[in-house]
């Protein structure tokens, strides 16, 4: 008898920290709704010019790489596919829709070494920036698990960037 109020207490608190993780991620999902997502894959889509194995980290508002943004495809962190083709990058999360970025809506490629919880080494992180469908600016996070497979993405991606773009790999210095 001694035991069962703590134990009560225990499953009590689980239960409402369970819910209010619950009700936050489905508040963020409905708050970030009007940023869009993806964009459509065209029809016929072009062969690709590189592809990668990668961890996908996240998404998050450009320049403020600890607001997550709830994407649809993008939401949660896993082992991905990247692809890159003329017409833009797909990202393939396991599990997941895969999310097709466009060319004309990525504006930089770059390294990055945290967003929103995870740190790695220098550059150890690329950061694609790119515009929503709904017209957010976003940065997603990608680690390339082959290391020879970098230069190849960087490349490819590097040959979608509008000429008004900063040509070339650039790295930032983070929050």
């Amino acid at each position: 008898m001694d035991k069962v109020l703590p134990t009560i207490v225990v499953v009590v608190v689980l239960v409402l920290a369970l819910g209010a993780m619950y009700w936050g991620w489905r508040r963020r999902g409905r708050r970030d709704a009007s940023a869009g997502g993806g964009y459509p894959v065209p029809a016929g889509q072009a062969a690709p010019l590189a592809e990668a194995e990668t961890f996908y980290v996240a998404s998050t508002k450009a320049g403020n790489h600890l607001e997550r943004l709830a994407l649809p495809g993008l939401k949660f962190r896993g082992r991905a596919r990247l692809t890159i083709s003329r017409d833009g990058v797909t990202i393939a999360i396991h599990g997941e829709e895969p999310v097709f970025v466009a060319g004309n809506a990525i504006s930089a490629i770059g390294a990055a070494t945290t967003a929103i919880d995870r740190a790695v080494e220098k550059d150890g992180l690329l950061r694609l920036s790119w515009t929503t469908t709904g017209g957010v600016a976003a940065d997603s996070f990608l680690r390339v698990v082959d290391p020879a497979d970098r230069a190849p993405v960087i490349g490819a991606i590097e040959s979608l960037l509008p000429a008004h773009s900063q040509a070339g790999y650039t790295t930032e210095s983070e929050v």
